[in-house]
């Protein structure tokens, strides 16, 4: 079993050591214009990104304000020339610093709602845009990509640029109001200490660093400890797993091996909790012994004449208290612009991608084509997977005609590229060279959307949801009636079944079906076909993995299906086409004899030794 290991693309990682993050970010594809790309996802929210750019700014100065008051409230209400307090403007004063609260608490909660509802809107934009593109993509692109790295750009990368979007914009723009503000405000109220403070700053900065940069390399470890944790329980417990770990008895062996991954969990859990504590605890005697300093010098000021209030002491040691945090802020927004760049990098890499197969400017309807609909011609065709050479071809010039109502079997051996075939009629791969024709037009001519619409396909590997008979069966015709599904349901001799579940169509299928027996799926899927009503029906060895008996049942419901349609078959077994129209017998990407049953076999060719074959081996399982 794979371990899946934390990778890149969980956004912007607070817990991920430095050194690390920058190099993921340098693996970032290189895309022109990114910056100007990413400025325009906020174009249809510009009103409200201006709108929280002010709330930003004035909750950061409102933020520094209520400390420059306390030098008033000390110096001239609470400690005033006359000796006695100013109880009627210490009242102002207090009331004003609450108000300032207030108002400062308002901002900060529209501030988030704003910046919250525009970054997850436009991130919920992106990721919309992008699983509507790959949705355009041809058959070839994901037979070639990982679905894990396909899942990965759409949930990590894209969930990584929501916090960019709803964080880092005004992380920047409010840590550098306050800092600026807050450097003034000291300055207003004395040089002097300013000084003092900014050149202890620098100590505070380098350890604040160290502790981070300790604390991330554990926190590392420990997301990857989660992600080996996330992958074990994905495997293990998913349905195959469960019967893999049943069929081997290897029950203690995975529990064993989760046990073990939780126990490094726990102990880097602990090591997180625990690391840099002795860092903390300088940090923290340090930011209190700042103030503590700023006492003594300003006392030593004060004995060297120079003029400073109790008002501005406290005050200064107040605004100076603000510094810190934002200072180390700013100082990881470099790390974070970054690393926001390359997650939109590896995003715009997958919209900028080109599908294979697109409509061409003039393209039609199959309606509107000039031949009968269901009729299907090969001319010449040959195929070759994108980077394969000359002496790759899957296919080399294959021609044959299909005309509306006739049954076309392809029999031969693994790889000689029948699916190619049945795949390259509704131009799910595009031929390299030739010409594939769909009602009298050539497939490159006609509207994609329209050519699927008259294609009905049912594979080997059946995929149903995880949701109920009735919802799969809608997924082929959302707004069909009851009867109408029912209908199909009896054609494809599954509706006795489905009407022995407790729930009948309403029962829940389960993970990729498997509540259902083989048999039972399959004919769910012809019945989905049925629904979907489709003039032809292309049938990729629908009954290869099935046993004798379901094999039966199944291609009762086939026959049932192909009825009255264009039907092409590619078969396993020689008796689910003995009574096709035409034969086609495909050997390394030719097709090499052609007829019916009774004319191969009595032609003695390779359709005779394919099922003299298929005979023995039957003979010999007995």
């Amino acid at each position: 079993m794979s371990m899946v290991r934390g990778g890149f693309g969980g956004g912007l990682t607070r817990g991920a050591d430095e050194r690390t993050q920058r190099e993921r970010n340098a693996e970032a594809p290189h895309i022109p214009h990114l910056g100007r790309r990413i400025v325009a996802l906020f174009s249809p929210y510009r009103g409200r990104l201006a709108v929280t750019a002010v709330l930003v700014v004035l909750s950061a100065a409102l933020g520094v304000v209520p400390a420059l008051l306390v030098e008033q409230v000390f110096d001239l209400a609470l400690f005033p020339a006359s000796g006695s307090p100013d109880i009627p403007l210490l009242i102002e004063l207090v009331a004003l610093m609450i108000g300032l609260f207030v108002a400062s608490a308002g901002l900060n909660v529209l501030q988030t709602w704003l910046t919250s509802s525009v970054g997850n809107r436009v991130t919920g934009d992106l990721r919309v845009r992008l699983f509507r593109h790959l949705q355009s993509m041809e058959l070839a692109f994901f037979t070639r990509t990982k679905t894990g790295v396909i899942q990965s750009r759409l949930q990590n990368d894209v969930g990584g640029v929501a916090s960019v979007l709803t964080n880092t914009f005004t992380s920047i723009l409010g840590n550098s109001v306050t800092v600026v503000a807050s450097l003034v405000a000291m300055v207003i109220i004395d040089w002097r200490l300013t000084l003092v403070a900014i050149v202890m700053l620098p100590v505070l900065v380098v350890i604040q660093r160290r502790v981070g940069q300790v604390r991330a390399r554990i926190a590392a470890q420990a997301q990857e400890s989660l992600s080996t944790l996330t992958a074990m329980t994905q495997e293990s417990l998913s349905v195959s797993g469960i019967m893999l770990t049943s069929s081997f008895n290897r029950s203690d062996y995975e529990t064993g091996r989760y046990a073990e991954e939780t126990s490094r969990q726990v102990s880097l859990q602990i090591r997180q909790a625990m690391s840099g504590q002795g860092f903390f605890a300088v940090v923290g005697v340090i930011m209190s012994a700042v103030p503590a300093i700023i006492y003594l010098l300003a006392g030593v000021f004060i004995t060297g004449g120079v003029d400073i209030t109790a008002g501005a002491i406290v005050a200064f040691t107040a605004v100076q208290g603000r510094l810190l945090f934002p200072l180390m802020a700013l100082m990881r927004v470099a790390l974070d612009v970054q690393t926001s760049m390359a997650l939109f990098a590896r995003i715009f890499e997958y919209l900028d991608l080109t599908p294979a197969i697109v409509d061409s400017p003039d393209a039609v309807d199959v309606a509107d084509a000039p031949g009968p609909v269901g009729r299907i011609e090969f001319r010449d065709v040959s195929f070759r997977y994108p980077g394969a050479g000359e002496d790759a071809a899957t296919l080399r010039g294959v021609s044959f005609v299909a005309e509306p109502g006739q049954h076309i079997a392809f029999v031969g051996s693994s790889g000689a590229g029948k699916t190619t075939i049945l795949y390259l009629a509704p131009r799910m791969y595009e031929a390299s060279s030739g010409a594939v024709l769909f009602a009298g037009a050539d497939v490159r001519d006609l509207r994609r959307a329209s050519l699927l619409e008259g294609v009905g396909i049912v594979s080997q590997e059946t995929y149903l949801f995880h949701a109920s008979i009735r919802e799969n069966l809608l997924y082929a015709k959302p707004d069909a009636s009851p009867e109408e599904i029912e209908h199909a349901c009896r054609g494809a001799h599954i509706h006795h079944v489905i009407e022995s579940f407790p729930e009948g169509y309403d029962t829940v299928v389960g993970e990729r079906g498997y509540r259902l027996s083989g048999g039972e799926k399959q004919r769910i899927a012809i019945a989905r076909v049925l629904l979907k009503n489709p003039p032809v029906l292309l049938l990729d060895e629908a009954t290869s993995a099935l046993d004798t008996v379901s094999e039966r049942t199944v291609q009762q419901a086939l026959d049932t299906a192909a009825q009255g349609r264009t039907t092409l078959t590619i078969a396993h077994r020689i008796s689910t086409i003995v009574g096709a129209d035409v034969i086609h017998v495909v050997e390394a990407g030719r097709i090499v004899e052609s007829g019916t049953h009774a004319q191969l076999l009595a032609a003695g060719g390779a359709y005779a030794r394919l099922v003299a074959h298929q005979q023995e081996t039957a003979l010999s399982a007995i």
